[in-house]
């Protein structure tokens, strides 16, 4: 079983949410935000959910094969 968070139960303050916001806007993985904040996973999701943040990156993958195949072709 694994160790509970540090901040379980803990009221979100105005720092976390705004860590929160900052390190999702910079395509932070959902993990490490839950070990910067200190709580699970599943916090991180709900809260950003609550407050209007995404979680999913904003960028894609470099690894497109439909769009690497279509620059492959013309060169």
């Amino acid at each position: 079983m694994s160790k509970t968070p540090e901040n379980k139960g803990k009221k979100w303050s105005k720092e976390d949410l705004e860590t929160l916001k900052k390190l999702s806007k910079n395509n932070t993985p959902t993990g490490l935000i839950a070990h910067e904040l200190k709580r699970s996973e599943n916090s991180i999701r709900n809260k950003s959910n609550q407050i209007n943040v995404s979680l999913k990156p904003t960028n894609k993958s470099p690894y497109d094969r439909k769009v690497s195949n279509a620059k492959k072709s013309k060169d």
